[in-house]
């Protein structure tokens, strides 16, 4: 008896998404993290690091900051002047300190002075209290409650920050903008990196249709490889556009061997799914040793990863992903699975997209027995409350789903129907920094 596509969904052969991701990080961790393309270092400028990966901690030079300094405006003073005695303390303003001046004052029992954000603190000083809550008398004092401030309020200690010779930024760090004004705060103006991590990228697909040629009937245009330049690119590697190959064993055999000469990683889309035309997978039993997964989850069922064997022009194995063809499957594919093994596999530490509970604005059908990755829109209602909604229609086609979303929606393996205002799982595409 023919099993019915719904049944086969849930066949006991189906990887989870979780174990699909354990066994490529496991994979990766157990035969490729120790390679070659692992050692290789390069020192850049420090405006040429963003997104690159940092290849050996940072260390402090200084102390930050490198003495003690007034945290905002308002006046120093020591805090002996807060004796329990007095409701209201007076002190005398001897002068300013501002930022950068080095000049500074001696503060006797009973003075105070002026002082600016990030100005040094005078030696007999170690409080500041806030300009706004105080009083200038006529007479050159200054005024102010006894319960505003405490003892050692409003200063920054030398080192508090980070100390001189501690780890400032660690190895294995994903640079991001803060990251490299902390560098500069340091006075630090190049980093060793780990040289990008050189990607090749293919469509396979009779059907296909170059961007630059006349659309004629039975042809689509390929957008595939220009989702996925544009997903590696913003991850900081380099891509290798090996363009749109037929779905010949001879077309298919040439071009996965030479682009594995050029790159550390190939992604191919399209041929990974059970149809008559599709030979990726005799490939790369010719040419490496790949599984091929049906993993329990919408979309982007099908899918392949292993290694093409090393060869005489390049002695390390290199990675191979195979993506399933539609537009929607291959981006939900790519970030569900490649993103993270492309930065592992680049030196990266921490590279986990965290996942934000919001409320559904509207019922959500789901299937218990796979994990949905559905295309959402979060939005504020009315009362200021965080929902999420779907773009609409589903299919792994519509790629103008994924170009209205600023979301995924993550039904996880086991739940099932979603009722308006339950909690849902969504992974935001935009970071801020």
């Amino acid at each position: 008896m023919q099993t019915s596509k719904a049944n086969q969904e849930f066949q006991s052969d189906f990887l989870s998404v979780s174990e699909a991701r354990n066994a490529i990080a496991n994979l990766i961790a157990s035969s490729y993290e120790s390679s070659a393309m692992h050692l290789r270092t390069e020192t850049l400028p420090l405006h040429q690091c963003l997104n690159r990966i940092l290849a050996s901690d940072i260390l402090s030079p200084i102390d930050v900051p490198a003495h003690d300094n007034s945290a905002m405006d308002g006046y120093a003073f020591d805090s002996s002047e807060l004796r329990d005695d007095r409701q209201n303390i007076e002190l005398t303003i001897i002068g300013t300190v501002h930022a950068g001046q080095t000049d500074l004052p001696s503060i006797s029992p009973g003075e105070c002075i002026k002082i600016m954000t990030g100005a040094l603190m005078p030696a007999t000083c170690n409080t500041v209290v806030p300009q706004e809550f105080t009083k200038t008398l006529s007479n050159g004092l200054m005024s102010f409650s006894r319960s505003i401030v405490h003892a050692g309020e409003n200063r920054r200690l030398q080192g508090e920050d980070l100390q001189s010779g501690k780890a400032a930024i660690l190895q294995g760090r994903i640079l991001h903008p803060a990251d490299l004004g902390l560098a500069a705060s340091l006075g630090i103006h190049k980093l060793e990196v780990y040289e990008r991590t050189k990607v090749a990228i293919l469509s396979s697909g009779n059907e296909l249709c170059d961007i630059h040629d006349s659309l004629v009937p039975g042809k689509i245009y390929d957008s595939n490889r220009y989702n996925l330049r544009a997903c590696i690119e913003r991850l900081g590697m380099e891509v290798i556009d090996c363009g749109i190959v037929r779905d010949t064993p001879d077309d298919l055999r040439k071009s996965f061997t030479m682009a594995a000469q050029k790159a550390d990683v190939i992604i191919s889309s399209g041929g990974v799914s059970v149809g008559e035309a599709d030979f990726t997978k005799q490939m790369m039993e010719e040419l490496g040793e790949v599984g091929f997964w049906k993993i329990a989850m919408r979309p982007g069922r099908p899918m392949a990863f292993g290694s093409l064997k090393p060869s005489s022009n390049k002695p390390t194995p290199t990675v191979f992903f195979g993506l399933p063809g539609n537009p929607v499957a291959v981006m939900v594919t790519f970030y569900q699975f490649v993103r993270n093994a492309l930065l592992q596999l680049n030196g990266a530490k921490r590279f986990e997209i965290p996942l934000i509970p919001v409320r559904s604005a509207a019922g959500i059908r789901k299937k218990s027995g796979r994990t949905e990755f559905q295309r959402g829109i979060v939005f504020q209602n009315p009362q200021g409350q965080w929902m999420v909604k779907t773009t609409g229609s589903q299919g792994a086609g519509i790629l103008r789903s994924m170009s209205e979303a600023n979301c995924f929606i993550i039904l996880h393996h086991d739940q099932g129907n979603i009722e308006p205002g339950d909690w849902v799982d969504v992974e935001i595409f935009d970071g801020l920094l």
